[in-house]
This record gives C-alpha cells, sequence and structure tokens, in this order.
C-alpha cells in the first residue's frame, strides 16, 4: 500500500469572541485501499477532522497532502478540482437533487469535470447504477426510491469520477439496519475489491467493526488508532 491522504498538524478554531478549536493538532497517514472509520462522541471533531481531509475546509494551520500533493498551496479553484477529480462524498442524507433523475444525479460529477461526452457518462452512469443494484431506479427521482436505495444512489454519484478517495459521514446513520448493513459492505467490497481508499465518520458500532482500521478522536485530538488484526 502507499499513502494517499496526509494530515500534518492540523488545527481548525473556529474565530470569535470566544474561540472554538474543532481539530487540536491532529497528524495522520491513509494508504491507499484502507476502510478506516472516525469514532467519538458527539462535538469531538470527528466531522471537522473528514470536512478538512475532504478539502471542504481549509485548516487554520496545518496541512492536507492528497496523492502526493501539498493541498495548502491551492487557492479556492484548484481545491475544487481536486476534490472533483479525486475525491467523493457520501453524507449521512444523500442530498441527491429533486429535480434530477437518478442517472442524471449520477452523472452530474462527469458533466462538470467534462472528461467525458454525453453517451459515455450516462453508459458510466449505468453501469456503477447495475453494480450497486439500483439500476432499475435510473429513470426515477428521489422521492420514488427508499432510503437505502437513495444513499447507494449517492454511493454510485460519490465513484462517478472514479475517486481515489471516498469520505463517508454517518453513511448508514439514517438508515435501517438491513440498509445500513447493505451501504456497509458496499463500501468494505468499494476497499478490498476495488482498491477504494475509504473514511468514515460513524457512531454505528457494526459498521465500525468492519473497517481495517478505527481511529478514536476526543476533543478535537487522536485518542486512539487501532488495525484490524
Amino acid at each position: 500500500m502507499s499513502a494517499v491522504l496526509r494530515a500534518d498538524n492540523l488545527v481548525r478554531i473556529l474565530p470569535g469572541e470566544v474561540p472554538v478549536t474543532l481539530v487540536n493538532d491532529v497528524s495522520l497517514t491513509i494508504e491507499r485501499g484502507e476502510f478506516i472509520c472516525i469514532m467519538g462522541p458527539s462535538g469531538s471533531g470527528k466531522s471537522s477532522l473528514l470536512y478538512l481531509l475532504g478539502l471542504l475546509d481549509v485548516p487554520t494551520s496545518g496541512q492536507v497532502w492528497l496523492d502526493g500533493e501539498n493541498t495548502s498551496v491551492y487557492g479556492e479553484d484548484d481545491l475544487a478540482n481536486r476534490r472533483l477529480e479525486k475525491l467523493g462524498f457520501v453524507f449521512q442524507f444523500h442530498f441527491l437533487l429533486a429535480e434530477f433523475s437518478v442517472i442524471d444525479n449520477v452523472t452530474l460529477p462527469m458533466r462538470r469535470l467534462s472528461r467525458l461526452d454525453e453517451s459515455a457518462a450516462r453508459a458510466r452512469g449505468l453501469e456503477l447504477l447495475d453494480r450497486l443494484g439500483v439500476v432499475e431506479q435510473s429513470a426515477k427521482h428521489p422521492h420514488q426510491l427508499s432510503g437505502g436505495q437513495r444513499q447507494r444512489v449517492s454511493i454510485a454519484r460519490a465513484l462517478a469520477n472514479d475517486p481515489l478517495i471516498l469520505l463517508a459521514d454517518e453513511p448508514t446513520g439514517n438508515l435501517d439496519s438491513v440498509a445500513g448493513a447493505t451501504v456497509r459492505q458496499i463500501l468494505k467490497d468499494l476497499a478490498h475489491d476495488m482498491g477504494k481508499t475509504v473514511v468514515a465518520v460513524t457512531h454505528d458500532a457494526a459498521f465500525a467493526a468492519a473497517a481495517d482500521r478505527r481511529i478514536g478522536i476526543v476533543d478535537g485530538k487522536i485518542d486512539a488508532d487501532w488495525r484490524a488484526g
């Protein structure tokens, strides 16, 4: 394995009359193909750390290295391009666009990146939906799907541009146990069978138990780092 994501002394402080430290001097290295869960109590900083690693937020100090590149030297446009090219995101609430069909939701990142023409993007989108067991829903709109189906569509959308890393924030938090188990297995298979790096924030003990590595966060600091086996 080789490192695809590295954090060096990350700090994130919300300014104000009483500044709030969300992430406090966090350093870690994430390897290609790892399935990682970040855990901790509410308010511990785990989602804040995920957003820094995913270039959705900018650290107060410290650096994030993505695929060997120091992202601290990038401006807003370059950060947006790196997110689009190399990162995929799955959230507790899927954030599918209600006015778009399933297939249009999945092809949206491909259209933004503009590497594929419309026909090729649609073909890839259908392939991803088929792989995730929801291709028969491709013409429907999000409100016509179950919660588990919507989350599988959101995973297909996250995979649209073949990212190096999939980042997930409580991906099973809004699902029943059966749908949650399906999503958990999909993410595990993406890491173990497809070589994707998966980093997920979770409160779900069963989800965490399936991970290769569990990182504990308390008060914005890494409290523990366990590896399976």
